[in-house]
């Protein structure tokens, strides 16, 4: 019986230290080249072309100020022609389903193109908790402010333009 409850008790405390990773990447961000902001993330990255038909999005995603967690980050790359047509889509996540306070979390994408884009646009979208005043929700009163989960969804156009977004 005291060896189940061990093992239960170890089993919890490594799950527990898995789900509360906060652990960063270690990379600099000098090491990144472009840069967009919300007001609860950060997102840097780098543009690379490994082939020539093949646009790779190296990057990191952080929760620099924000006491509760960036969820379910996701993003997707789309290549836009000279008319403003989606010539090709890329998706991907964050490696982190949530990132807390002080965390990176890496991503990358990896974009096949046919070489008729212009430029690239980046859409992603994450799951943040809002506080919304106790005054405009019914319901018994609480202490502090109700969370509502959010979906924010966001855009940066021409992602890895020479002359926008940079780090510099």
């Amino acid at each position: 019986m005291v060896r189940h409850a061990l093992l239960l008790l170890f089993a919890m405390v490594v799950t527990s230290c898995v789900a509360v990773d906060t652990v960063g990447t270690g990379a600099s961000p000098g090491a990144f080249t472009h840069r967009a902001a919300t007001s609860e993330v950060i997102l840097l990255w780098t543009c690379l072309q490994p082939t020539p038909d093949l646009l790779r999005v190296e990057g990191v995603a952080s929760n620099p100020w924000q006491a509760q967690p960036i969820r379910y980050l996701e993003f997707q790359m789309v290549g836009v022609d000279e008319k403003g047509r989606q010539t090709a889509e890329a998706a991907g996540k964050a490696r982190d389903v949530q990132i807390f306070t002080n965390q990176q979390s890496p991503f990358q994408l990896d974009l096949r193109t046919d070489g008729a884009e212009v430029r690239f646009d980046l859409y992603y979208q994450y799951l943040f908790n809002q506080e919304y005043d106790t005054a405009m929700v019914a319901g018994p009163p609480m202490v502090g402010p109700p969370l509502h989960a959010q979906t924010n969804t966001h855009m940066v156009r021409d992602v890895c333009s020479p002359t926008q977004h940079l780090t510099r």
